[in-house]
């Protein structure tokens, strides 16, 4: 025999607003994985750029690089979340 819970408003609302909280900490998660590493190394190409007279060399390699590193930990976060 199969138990079936009734659905009450009040647990459907309470299973939406986990939904939406899910929802809102993949994006702030994913958010970060492509800004900080993105950003961190176009600043710090930037700096070294105006060190070292190479305008605009290394912060073209620092954004190229920050993409890269952005896309690993995307790629590495859909993967863990195929695993739950």
């Amino acid at each position: 025999m199969t138990d079936s819970v009734e659905q009450t408003p009040a647990r459907e609302s309470r299973r939406r607003q986990l939904t939406l909280t899910g929802l809102f900490v993949d994006l702030a998660d994913t958010t970060w994985r492509m800004f900080i590493p993105t950003v961190g190394l176009l600043l710090a190409g930037r700096y070294c750029d105006t060190r070292f007279g190479t305008k605009p060399w290394l912060m073209l390699v620092g954004v190229l690089g920050g993409g890269v590193l952005a896309g690993l930990l995307i790629k590495q976060q859909i993967a863990r979340g195929y695993d739950k």
